[in-house]
């Protein structure tokens, strides 16, 4: 099913928004992903960019194993699955809703860390979605709130996503880091110099988002490090855009100095072929 006309992927959710779609839009793309849409609301982001809520009930202990695969046995249909565990006592309702919208506003964001591709609707598929869901205009304006917050405290977060942190080795005796937050305590058990962002967020059942907060406290307290990029064209598309300098605006003045005489039979007073961009 072809998407609908629409300028942009946040354009596009909220015309599916206004005609209470149900089903999925698929979004090609590095990482690309798939929206899962209930009568227009976003109940669900599926992204290899962050982690799923799966993955954050699991991995960070919420549910165990066991018991998730019990549950996922008892009730098949993944829209149910939400409510069966709380139900079954696994999680209370108010924060499987709080960790279920959480997800959607990760997933958002970790989409929107490079352009995306080709849009295409899809009917309904099951999903552990969010209830009631996250409107399209709200979701959006987080997106942007969160890349422009990362950019003012680091830089593009495009790039900031593909570092490999180290630890610092401490100095003058043993590291504190009483100070610390536990997430952030758990992020720095994490750093070893081969995961990134994404690896440390997956491993911890963590928001993308929040991991990447949580490292740049981390750097600017010197705890951990990484090499950081020069400068080059080729930056992510998430960074801060900015109007094109015009070319004339930044040409240097013209010269006003009286031109050298040229003297019969030699060169300029003063030239030398070998130093260019200096004055004679």
């Amino acid at each position: 099913m072809t998407a609908p006309t629409a300028r942009n992927l946040p354009a596009l959710l909220q015309l599916l928004r206004d005609d209470g779609f149900t089903g999925t839009v698929r979004v090609s793309g590095q990482p690309g992903g798939t929206i899962h849409l209930r009568d227009g609301l976003i109940g669900a982001i599926e992204t290899p960019g962050a982690p799923p809520l799966t993955s954050t009930l699991l991995a960070s202990g919420r549910i165990g194993d066991e018991e998730w695969l019990a549950a996922c046995a008892e009730q098949p249909d993944a829209d149910r699955l939400g409510g069966h565990l709380v139900a079954a006592g696994l999680i209370g309702a108010a924060e499987l809703e709080v960790v279920a919208t959480a997800a959607v506003f990760d997933g958002a964001f970790a989409m929107a860390l490079s352009p995306p591709g080709d849009r295409e609707l899809g009917e309904p598929e099951p999903a552990l979605v969010a209830e009631p869901g996250v409107e399209p205009r709200r979701l959006t304006e987080e997106t942007s709130r969160r890349m422009s917050l990362l950019s003012r405290l680091w830089g593009p977060p495009g790039e900031l996503t593909r570092v490999r942190p180290v630890i610092v080795p401490p100095s003058g005796g043993a590291r504190t880091g009483g100070w610390l937050t536990p997430g952030q305590r758990g992020v720095l058990d994490s750093v070893n110099g081969r995961r990134t962002p994404r690896d440390i967020a997956f491993a911890r059942g963590r928001g993308l988002y929040a991991v990447l907060l949580d490292l740049v406290r981390l750097e600017a307290l010197g705890l951990v490090s990484w090499e950081r990029r020069a400068a080059s064209g080729t930056r992510p598309s998430t960074a801060p855009r900015v109007p094109t300098t015009d070319a004339s605006a930044a040409a240097p003045p013209p010269r006003t100095a009286a031109l050298p005489r040229r003297r019969p039979g030699g060169g300029l007073p003063g030239h030398d072929p070998g130093r260019k961009g200096r004055g004679g």
